[in-house]
């Protein structure tokens, strides 16, 4: 009979499933060492997963040059540009107490010096082309809290002063050299020489920054490189017919002053009609999928509108323990789309605004984990999560208030990895949750 009444108060609750509880027993707690209780496995909760975006990321102080681009045949055409002021130690040019005015020195070469990091998404046996242009604008944002975020941009001089196409081997190539316009480079080394600037602030003042801008024509791969990439001016001082080059260098020394602008085209895509920060696009729209891209703002959400109504299962009773696994859809990665090693997770409210990390019970962050164990058709790949502490909390809480989860993957301001994950109607990609309900 008591079997009955709760499948019976159970059915009006979740969605149907051909076994809505299991009864069993359970050992809980050290104080409860000795008493068995029962346990109601609830597996048929509704899960409301669906994809929302954050406008803006703070792309700046990231300590990554990101550049490229890519067309993803599911979220659309990524793209990263990357904008950085640039320094020196010294304005002086090299001088010897016989040539205090370094009169003889003439201008050699400038050059772009761009130092791969390692990181890289997508298509790298496709080569890739790259445009680097003057600032017109000082790299100074115009926020309150001194960020750049991802749909940041800048003015700069259409004329470029490079352009170059290189293959992408990100884990093979120490730099990717680009020769600048001889004219720039002598204009600024004449500035130099003649002692017109000689701090920085005359340095920022004359020459604003550079901007490196992605123009392939083609798919190819998005590309990190160090901020310790800089720029190299060689001038040489003539000693009858022989030449000594000497090299000063421009660097990123101020990282808040240097960021990437990540766009996403999802046009002719499911996600073309997304929302809004403050809405939801749910995934019984999408055709049952949810998204999540690093550097882009795309998100999944997680919620179970029925929560509170556990609590009426029994007089007495808690959440002792819950699972939830989320799964990749099939098709959706591969060598070229990796999955990620695990995924943040967050609280949130109705307006998806972060509230902190989901906690365990003892306050350290909690993870989605991938599980990488193969079988043949990918059933057993998926993250999970544990949300016991979670679960009880939004039970037993008072107000009516619900939180929600929000899943990124790591990395969110720094990269342009992205997921697809599967909702309770996916065939075969199915989110599955599981509760244990313990009533004393």
């Amino acid at each position: 009979m008591y079997r009955f009444i709760i499948v019976l108060i159970l059915g009006a609750l979740f969605t149907s499933c051909n076994s809505d509880v299991d009864a069993g027993e359970f050992v809980v707690g050290s104080d409860n060492l000795a008493i068995t209780n029962k346990v109601i496995l609830i597996d048929t909760a509704t899960v409301e997963v669906s994809t929302i975006n954050f406008d803006s990321l703070a792309t700046s102080s990231q300590s990554r040059i990101l550049l490229g681009n890519y067309d993803d045949p599911i979220f659309g055409k990524v793209k990263s540009d990357s904008y950085f002021q640039l320094s020196s130690s010294s304005f002086a040019l090299q001088t010897t107490s016989s040539d205090l005015e370094g009169a003889n020195y003439v201008f050699d070469s400038i050059r772009m010096v761009l130092i791969p990091d390692k990181y890289y998404y997508s298509d790298t046996t496709k080569t890739q082309s790259i445009s680097i242009h003057r600032l017109l604008q000082k790299v100074k944002p115009n926020t309150d809290d001194d960020s750049f975020y991802n749909n940041s941009i800048l003015s700069y001089d259409t004329n470029s002063l490079a352009t170059a196409t290189f293959s992408s081997m990100p884990l093979r190539q120490d730099s990717i050299f680009v020769k600048l316009d001889a004219a720039f480079g002598d204009d600024l080394f004449q500035k130099l020489k003649k002692r017109e600037i000689t701090t920085e602030d005359q340095f920022v003042e004359y020459f604003n920054g550079l901007v490196i801008r992605s123009v392939s024509g083609t798919s190819s791969c998005v590309m990190g490189f160090k901020t310790t990439s800089l720029m190299q001016l060689y001038y040489s001082k003539k000693v009858t017919d022989a030449q000594t080059s000497i090299l000063k260098e421009f660097t990123i020394t101020d990282a808040s002053k240097q960021f990437n602008r990540i766009t996403l085209d999802r046009t002719g895509t499911v996600l073309k009609d997304l929302p809004g920060t403050t809405e939801r696009l749910s995934s019984n729209l999408t055709e049952n999928k949810s998204f999540i891209q690093s550097g882009t703002g795309l998100a999944c959400r997680i919620d179970f509108p029925n929560i509170k109504q556990l609590k009426y299962i029994t007089e007495k009773g808690a959440i002792v323990d819950a699972k939830l696994i989320i799964r990749p859809v099939n098709n959706t990665y591969s060598s070229v789309y990796p999955l990620a090693d695990s995924l943040n997770v967050y609280l949130a409210d109705d307006l998806n605004r972060l509230k902190g990390t989901l906690n365990s019970a003892s306050g350290y962050p909690i993870y989605a984990v991938l599980n990488k164990d193969n079988d043949e058709f990918d059933e057993n790949i998926g993250y999970s999560i544990p949300l016991g502490t979670f679960m009880q909390s939004e039970m037993i809480k008072q107000s009516d208030s619900r939180s929600s989860l929000i899943l990124t993957i790591p990395n969110i301001s720094k990269a342009v990895d992205r997921l697809v994950l599967g909702n309770q109607k996916n065939t075969g990609n199915k989110v599955q949750l599981k509760i244990y309900y313990i009533s004393y």
